[in-house]
């Protein structure tokens, strides 16, 4: 199996949500990543999905997708043609013995402190999975405390939107 990111643009509506994903886990799929936003269109949301599955079974759920009413578009993002990125933030034991080296690791990685207090520091990051999982495995010598991922959220790159055209 592998992951497929699809991007899916839909009314701004009660429910819609509860629908989109119910299809995937009546089919047995599980959703890795889910990520929904407002986009630049009123009343028009992106949902960011990815998902482990063979190809054939993700075209049968796509076809299901765009028969569901408040749906307006799907696509899959190839990786080498989108930008894919998750927020991390991480809270990490960080007393004064240690918070010079914390704060190294956090330049390096190109992250930045968003709250300190005298024993912890809490770290913001955005990446790709493999560079967010790679700060956490420096980070967790100190001490992890508490972390939230977000889902992953994702364009296409270059001058065209999938919005443009996604107007009924």
């Amino acid at each position: 199996m592998q992951k497929h990111t699809l991007s899916v643009l839909v009314e701004d509506k009660p429910g819609v949500l509860a629908r989109v994903s119910g299809l995937f886990s009546r089919r047995g799929f599980n959703i890795s990543s889910l990520a929904v936003g407002a986009t630049e269109q009123p009343g028009i949301s992106r949902m960011t999905i990815v998902v482990a599955v063979e190809d054939f079974p993700l075209e049968q759920v796509t076809k299901q997708l765009n028969k569901l009413v408040h749906v307006l578009k799907i696509v899959e993002l190839d990786p080498a043609q989108s930008v894919q990125r998750e927020l991390l933030l991480v809270k990490v034991r960080a007393d004064a013995s240690v918070r010079s080296q914390v704060l190294e690791t956090v330049d390096l990685f190109r992250a930045k402190v968003v709250d300190v207090t005298p024993e912890a520091l809490t770290i913001e990051a955005t990446g790709t999975e493999d560079k967010l999982s790679a700060l956490l495995r420096m980070l967790e010598p100190y001490g992890i405390r508490e972390m939230v991922q977000s889902g992953m959220v994702a364009v296409g790159r270059g001058p065209r939107s999938i919005t443009a055209t996604a107007v009924r």
